[in-house]
């Protein structure tokens, strides 16, 4: 296996994946904050633990190492000094600018071992635990509120593919669309820069969450170690694609992006809920994408600028002559049935998460589009999801990819 960030695929073998098991942060959703929060129901946190913890042996029953958000930034904070900084720019994404509050957090986190630092940020931190560090600095700071929390919990972070993508031997830190997951990828940041079992000195940054432009990576798929495929969809920019494009074949050998203009809809989050790559020529696909979608590439001119063109063709041939194969086959999510279709892709039966060629997890609820894939050929391992589906994200979603073998 290579050392560090090798990602040059969907499919190759999945040696090294970074996931976070859901903890406390979704008991913070409440009717009241769920829609702050981006969910629109709240699991049971037992039962997610124990689907999570199903999703993580099948990983490891097939060769694959899952990494923990929490234990690797710990392992990235563990100078004082990097910890202290850590925090500072937790409190600068948080918005938190009260001296008195700063101050208290920072008084309140500091001495605490660097697990307990960051599964408490990811919690959230209750105005509770904090009346015996923070002093109140300014009429604000005084002004009562029911909202238990000074900094809000994460409980989207179980779905690790959004703050980053792992792109051949280098990483995006992205600038989310939202304000309420924003500050997962400065945890991600840390791990690259501090934590030389995640990233080796070599590994590169093609995009950084300091951009002012969102971009999610649920977005980015790496077709080959030629072209990347990114959804302009409901949470990426064209600005932001445009910037992730420069970076990235201006430094690497890759020779295009594919730009697929997805609907924008809560439905069609990202491309990743509609659109998948599960073997050398074979794709998922939900049917209602198919008419709407348009595709453009991106390329990299002789004077360094960046080209732009419309593709060509229907999507299967645009894929085949991207992957060098005489043809490429859509399956479609529900297959024929347009209510199977819809239910299914909303519990996420495009969203696979490819560990082998041809092999790939689903939640087993999408048994219409788990049996067509069977029938295709594909090896499908299943796992419960009646409670991290809550949260509109399916396997691929809940992990992030950091090594592969190539293809």
């Amino acid at each position: 296996m290579h050392p560090g960030i090798h990602n040059f695929s969907e499919i190759g073998k999945l040696n090294k994946v970074l996931l976070h098991r859901p903890g406390k942060e979704l008991e913070a959703l409440t009717p009241a904050t769920m829609e702050r929060l981006l969910f629109d129901d709240i699991p049971y946190l037992k039962v997610a633990q124990e689907e999570h913890d199903i999703f993580a042996k099948i990983l490891r029953d097939n060769g694959c190492e899952p990494i923990y958000y929490v234990e690797e930034t710990a392992k990235a904070i563990t100078d004082p000094k990097v910890r202290e900084q850590f925090l500072s720019d937790f409190l600068r994404l948080s918005k938190i600018t009260s001296q008195g509050l700063r101050d208290g957090i920072m008084e309140y986190l500091m001495p605490m071992d660097p697990e307990d630092v960051v599964r408490e940020l990811i919690e959230g931190i209750r105005k509770s635990e904090l009346k015996e560090h923070a002093t109140a600095r300014s009429l604000h700071e005084l002004v009562k509120s029911d909202y238990p929390f000074v900094s809000d919990p994460m409980p989207n972070l179980y779905f690790t593919r959004d703050p980053g993508a792992c792109v051949g031997n280098g990483l995006n830190l992205h600038h989310m669309h939202t304000r309420a997951r924003r500050r997962e990828s400065l945890f991600l940041k840390y791990l690259f820069e501090y934590n030389k079992d995640f990233a080796v000195d070599g590994d590169k940054l093609w995009y950084n969450l300091y951009d002012d432009y969102s971009i999610e990576g649920g977005d980015v798929l790496v077709l080959s170690n030629e072209v990347v495929a990114i959804g302009r969809s409901e949470r990426t920019t064209i600005a932001g694609i445009e910037r992730f494009a420069i970076n990235l074949l201006s430094g690497s050998d890759y020779k295009k992006v594919l730009v697929f203009d997805i609907p924008k809809s809560r439905a069609f989050m990202h491309l990743d809920t509609v659109f998948t790559m599960i073997d050398y020529d074979k794709f998922t696909i939900h049917p209602e994408i198919e008419g709407p979608l348009s595709v453009f590439e991106i390329t990299l001119g002789m004077d360094g600028h960046l080209k732009f063109r419309e593709a060509d063709g229907e999507l299967h041939r645009i894929l085949a002559k991207e992957l060098h194969l005489s043809d490429v086959e859509l399956i479609r999510c529900g297959g024929a049935d347009m209510m199977a279709s819809q239910r299914e892709q909303w519990n996420d039966g495009s969203n696979t998460l490819c560990i082998a060629p041809g092999t790939v997890i689903t939640y087993e609820r999408n048994y219409v589009t788990n049996e067509i894939l069977d029938k295709r050929g594909i090896k499908v391992l299943t796992m419960p999801s009646s409670e991290l589906s809550r949260g509109r994200g399916g396997p691929r979603c809940m992990s992030c990819p950091v090594n592969r073998d190539d293809l």
